[in-house]
């Protein structure tokens, strides 16, 4: 038993509250996300150009549609005026599995863009309010070590998916249709769960409800942008490398996503204390300084297993993205956590709605470039995070100035 202790003193208190308490929600948004996301990426480059005949410009625009919600989550402040944020990331779960349960019905170009565009509604909403409900439900110097514990909740759910569809898609030859489906149910079958048993939570902090831009919380924003630029590249374009470029078929992508599960259920709780230790400056500068070379050696790679193995590391390297969330909330006004959350995924999805059509086009001419572009914005990232203090606070924001705050701020 010795050998598992750090293993699960990474997860010592998630029950401090109960088995209805918010952390075990948080884990449960965490978990159902992947069942129907995880089923859709895995499944979508083969059933787009297998079905859709789908070529890179396609994929490109498809992808271009799947982030126009997420270049809208600044509109979450008005939902918020109906809806309480745990209400209404519920109801952001239904939708994206419902989404997801239908794509398979629609093996078209149009029917393609109009079931993503569903989908990532529901995802998007909910990745907000997930973001959001964490920094508000958790103590900011904890926060590192409860997103983490939420990306391996993510990751096992999602190790989980891969094997379900490995398995329909292999042995039991199950239809795109049906691997659909049941993805899409899975999700929306916990979102019942989610509505039905745990308790309503009451804020602990009003949320503002306007739509801000802070001066001081320039940096973070310039990040977010950056991070949505360089995620896109990733997400995009290395996934499809390896069907189009190395033939890679349903059942090679699954087992290359079921070893970074497997990675990230271990490594993403150990990251999140490795952020409380180093602090957020150097985990940032570690992600895109090792973004650079990963990102420019995907450009020139001509080996099948390189490749994975480039793909591997590129997906240990985003388990760093916590610091960033990390570094906001240090910073941030807890009234203005959910406006800012909104606002701060539409800067993050400014570039991801614009590049995937371009890209889709540059890599028609060349792949190589799209990356090499993916390597020069790590490198921008890597420079600009310099700006990080090494202990961020309300006031102390960037090391070249400081900002007045109220003495709530101050306090918090």
């Amino acid at each position: 038993m010795k050998r598992f202790n750090p293993f699960l003193a990474d997860w010592h208190g998630v029950l401090k509250d109960g088995w209805r308490g918010p952390q075990i929600l948080l884990l449960l948004f965490a978990a159902s996300i992947p069942l129907a996301f995880e089923a859709w990426s895995v499944l979508l480059n083969n059933f787009a150009i297998e079905r859709a005949q789908f070529t890179g410009f396609e994929i490109g625009i498809l992808q271009g549609i799947r982030e126009i919600p997420g270049f809208l989550a600044f509109t979450v402040v008005f939902t918020l005026m109906i809806w309480k944020q745990q209400t209404f990331a519920v109801l952001s779960l239904m939708v994206m599995g419902f989404g997801v349960a239908i794509t398979g019905i629609f093996p078209t170009v149009l029917g393609l863009y109009v079931t993503t565009f569903i989908m990532s509604t529901g995802f998007h909403y909910l990745s907000t309010m997930e973001q959001s409900l964490a920094m508000q439900w958790s103590d900011k110097r904890e926060l590192p070590l409860v997103l983490g514990r939420m990306a391996a909740a993510g990751s096992f759910a999602a190790l989980i998916t891969y094997g379900l569809v490995w398995v329909a898609a292999g042995p039991l030859g199950m239809s795109y249709l049906w691997m659909f489906a049941i993805g899409g149910a899975l999700t929306m079958g916990l979102g019942l769960v989610a509505w039905l048993c745990f308790p309503h939570y009451q804020a602990t902090t009003f949320q503002n409800m306007q739509i801000l831009l802070r001066k001081r919380y320039g940096l973070y924003y310039a990040l977010e942008f950056l991070s949505g630029a360089r995620r896109q590249i990733f997400m995009v374009f290395a996934a499809f490398m390896m069907v189009e470029k190395f033939g890679y078929d349903v059942a090679h992508i699954t087992v290359l996503f079921l070893v970074n599960c497997v990675i990230s259920i271990w490594i993403a709780p150990k990251v999140g204390r490795l952020i409380i230790r180093w602090g957020e400056r150097p985990a940032l500068l570690l992600e895109y300084g090792g973004l650079v070379f990963v990102f420019a050696a995907y450009a020139f790679v001509e080996t099948h297993w390189v490749a994975a193995g480039l793909y591997i590391v590129d997906h240990m390297f985003f388990a760093l993205a916590i610091a960033l969330r990390s570094y906001f909330r240090k910073i941030a006004d807890p009234s203005e956590i959910a406006s800012t959350t909104g606002v701060s995924f539409t800067i993050n999805h400014i570039a991801a709605v614009s590049l995937p059509p371009l890209l889709g086009g540059l890599w028609l001419v060349s792949p190589s470039a799209v990356f090499l572009l993916g390597s020069a914005i790590a490198a921008v990232s890597f420079g600009i995070s310099l700006l990080v203090p090494r202990e961020p606070a309300p006031g102390n924001e960037t090391v070249f100035w400081k900002s007045r705050v109220t003495p709530l701020q101050a306090a918090e």
